[in-house]
């Protein structure tokens, strides 16, 4: 289906969809995190990129993120890649397109295709992630290059030694790292002092890579990106902050449906909305939120981090299941995503899950893909 978007299948795409994370409530006084573990409230960390593809409404006042009382300035967005509004919308969508183009050379066994041939890379893990290892190894290896994964106990970061100091040692063995880390503070501080380009993995505070898988799916199943009504259901999390950052670029409607107390950073919100490219609302009536979506995304209730708030975030989100019935509110070709690990039987039934709507599965395997292009971006160009 295309509806004449922005950017199409055969111009080459962009999307999104995510997962969210919360924000002081009911039941906790503190930001939680989602996929990334304890977050800070405030400012949005990071800030858009330098020249006329700057975005003044998410760039404005963030010259220098604080953390924990310690100013860090920004690092050279736009040869990183830490947060989507870093890129133009014709940055990001020749990503995507280089990213289909990856897939269709992976799917066709093409053992020329080798853009990156005889690179490294430094795959730096303080949250483990098979599907973020596995992704990013497997695709850096049919591109060519070679990839080294440093576990959380081999790291350290901040313990044994600091974090500059690693981005430095790393800068002067590799081409790239890429990181997953808790804290988005040790990513912004890894990115300043790294000589090479450094990858968000994921952070506590939002998880770029995800989404761009998440767009080169909706590209893949829709059509297009632009006028995509995005319903994300859950937690407002570490996701709904980089679909929020993409927002801020891309003409989207995106609807975020939580519990009372569980709702996004609201600065990003603030600045995602006042960037005026696209419809934003935040919902407690996930009804409403899906009624007619193109998209309807969930997230797990309780991630990594977050085990000892199980129960209690299990009762508060209780009304909140993406279910047939609430399937049935959206569009009749509506698309069912996940970022998975999914819990089947809390935040989405089995039912959805292995429906004929959902595309999770399309949608981890585009994980490598969009990686892919992300690289070759960052490398080859």
């Amino acid at each position: 289906m295309d509806r004449g978007g922005l950017l199409s299948a055969a111009e080459g795409p962009l999307a999104a969809v995510p997962p969210l994370r919360p924000r002081p409530g009911r039941h906790q006084r503190r930001h939680h995190a989602g996929r990334g573990g304890p977050a800070r409230a405030g400012r949005i960390p990071g800030g858009g990129r330098g020249g006329r593809d700057r975005n003044p409404a998410v760039a404005e006042g963030a010259e220098a993120a604080t953390y924990s009382g310690k100013a860090i300035s920004p690092p050279d967005s736009g040869r990183h890649f830490l947060h989507l509004d870093d890129f133009s919308r014709e940055e990001l969508g020749e990503m995507l397109r280089v990213a289909g183009m990856a897939k269709e050379k992976f799917r066709a066994r093409d053992e020329s295709f080798k853009p990156l041939m005889g690179r490294t890379m430094a795959m730096v893990f303080t949250k483990p992630s098979a599907r973020t290892r596995v992704s990013f190894e497997t695709g850096f290896h049919r591109l060519g290059g070679h990839a080294l994964y440093l576990d959380p106990q081999s790291i350290q970061i901040g313990k044994r030694e600091p974090t500059k100091d690693i981005a430095r040692v790393l800068s002067g063995y590799n081409d790239v790292i890429m990181a997953r880390l808790f804290a988005h503070e040790d990513l912004l501080e890894m990115a300043q002092y790294a000589r090479v380009p450094v990858i968000n993995g994921l952070t506590n505070y939002n998880h770029p890579c995800q989404i761009m898988a998440d767009a080169l799916t909706i590209i893949e199943r829709r059509g297009a990106l632009e006028g995509t009504r995005v319903a994300y259901v859950g937690d407002g999390n570490n996701m709904v902050h980089s679909w929020l950052r993409l927002a801020a670029v891309f003409p989207l409607t995106f609807v975020c449906a939580c519990p009372e107390g569980y709702e996004p950073d609201p600065a990003t919100v603030a600045a995602a909305q006042a960037a005026g490219q696209s419809e934003i609302r935040i919902s407690h009536d996930p009804a409403e939120a899906v009624s007619g979506a193109d998209v309807v995304y969930t997230d797990v209730w309780a991630s990594m981090g977050q085990k000892d708030e199980a129960e209690q975030r299990r009762r508060d989100f209780q009304g909140f299941q993406v279910d047939e019935a609430l399937m049935d509110r959206a569009d009749s070709e509506a698309l069912f995503l996940h970022c998975l690990p999914a819990e089947r039987g809390a935040e989405c039934t089995d039912g959805v899950v292995e429906g004929p709507r959902s595309a999770v599965f399309q949608q981890a395997e585009n994980r490598m893909h969009a990686q892919n292009g992300v690289l070759i971006h960052l490398l080859a160009s």
